[in-house]
């Protein structure tokens, strides 16, 4: 290797100890604004506690790169090994997530000594050595995975603190105003469209390999379901008609009692909602958030029109430019229902599953997506808490029909006949 090269490899390997930094600090600070009663709540399976996120983001460093690429690494604790492995089964025992709460050991305070250990082995990893083109992708992986956490912070965070009998915030800030949107739909010819990831950024394997699918005519709202659209379903019973249900969903509505998305009450007459600025009135011009799979199809059966396929988000999104600015994480609810992306996470009709010819990671990290690739629904465009640099238009977020405490959302679309 020449002297140039040489450099731009060094060059290269600093800008990704840089982003390694910052993003390992950034959640930090997200889950500096909580007391420390909350970092080890479980209020639900789904929900893992915040101490387990900054324990397990840890872990993948510590696992995939440390006791693999930095000789004589020594290990924080290994009982660690097992502890904060997720799910990859090929690693052996991991802790059931919805015991996860359960746990009161280890404290916050040997959580943040765990991350400090792992990070000084990484920084003397980067400093010591010219990283292999192997190691540097499970960089680029391992910090995509902690961004990905830092939306579940934002998730479970919000879920903890709404569970509280008291009315509790997370930030104290001033709630941004909503925008009035402007309605319209976008039309789409005929056709065969490129799904999938372009280009040389990151991408995770499910996103890949770019693809040609072939679309009907279609026409996609510009704007997503506020808060007011749907409540015009609740004041219609929507909840309380089966044929606007699908019959898993139906059952699923009876079963829990469900009148309202996720984080909406009546208090004396009025309608609020739950964000992490605390309790705030309803605002009919707000992007609906927190709902189902289960309510979206039953409100665009309501509405006669009817969720997009995953292609059809795909292609509506490429047609808007792409810009990191228009995810802005100082804004933690979602208040502006004519943006493209990055206020909800949009459902779609389309079951998750793989592109044709998919080839998962190799190794450990085969158990990254692909084993996910069942009862799942897709949903596009990020969302008010996704980090911006993470975010890319052919992102394949996926969740059970049933779930809603991530920031879901609607925005509709019909056939062009």
């Amino acid at each position: 290797m020449n002297y140039a090269s040489k450099l731009k490899v060094e060059s290269s390997q600093q800008s990704l100890l840089d982003q390694y930094q910052r993003i390992r600090e950034e959640s930090v600070q997200i889950c500096s604004k909580i007391q420390v009663e909350d970092y080890a709540a479980q209020p639900m399976p789904d929900v893992s506690p915040p101490k387990w996120h900054l324990g397990h983001t840890t872990w993948f460093f510590e696992e995939m790169l440390l006791s693999k690429f930095y000789p004589n690494y020594s290990r924080f604790n290994q009982q660690f090994h097992h502890l904060f492995n997720s799910y990859y089964k090929v690693l052996g025992a991991h802790t059931v997530q919805g015991d996860r709460g359960n746990l009161s050991r280890p404290t916050v305070a040997q959580i943040l000594e765990y991350r400090n250990h792992v990070d000084l082995g990484m920084m003397r990893l980067f400093n010591e050595q010219l990283l292999s083109a192997e190691a540097k992708s499970l960089v680029e992986i391992g910090l995509h995975h902690e961004q990905q956490h830092q939306e579940l912070l934002y998730m479970d965070i919000k879920y903890i603190l709404g569970s509280n009998l008291l009315d509790t915030r997370y930030s104290f800030q001033d709630v941004p105003p909503a925008f009035q949107p402007q309605r319209g739909w976008t039309n789409f010819s005929e056709g065969l469209y490129q799904i999938g990831h372009v280009g040389e950024g990151f991408a995770y394997d499910n996103e890949k390999p770019l693809h040609q699918s072939y679309c009907y005519p279609f026409s996609i709202s510009k704007t997503l379901v506020t808060n007011g659209e749907f409540l015009s379903f609740i004041e219609d019973e929507g909840y309380a008609k089966p044929e606007f249900w699908l019959s898993q969903g139906w059952d699923w509505v009876s079963q829990n009692k469900i009148q309202q998305p996720l984080y909406w009450s009546i208090r004396n007459g009025l309608w609020y909602e739950y964000s992490l600025y605390g309790s705030i009135p309803l605002d009919m011009n707000r992007p609906l958030v927190h709902i189902s799979y289960f309510e979206a199809n039953a409100f665009a059966n309501w509405k006669n029109e009817r969720l997009p396929t995953e292609q059809e988000l795909e292609i509506y999104l490429n047609h808007s430019q792409l810009k990191n600015s228009q995810i802005v994480l100082n804004e933690l609810h979602p208040n502006n229902a004519g943006k493209s992306f990055g206020e909800v996470w949009c459902w779609t009709s389309s079951q998750y599953s793989a592109y044709p010819r998919f080839k998962p990671y190799e190794g450990v990290l085969k158990e990254y997506n692909g084993k996910f690739m069942c009862n799942q629904f897709v949903l596009k465009g990020g969302c008010v808490v996704t980090p911006s640099s993470h975010y890319r238009h052919s992102y394949r977020n996926f969740y059970q029909a049933h779930q809603r405490w991530h920031f879901s959302g609607i925005r509709l679309a019909k056939d062009i006949l």
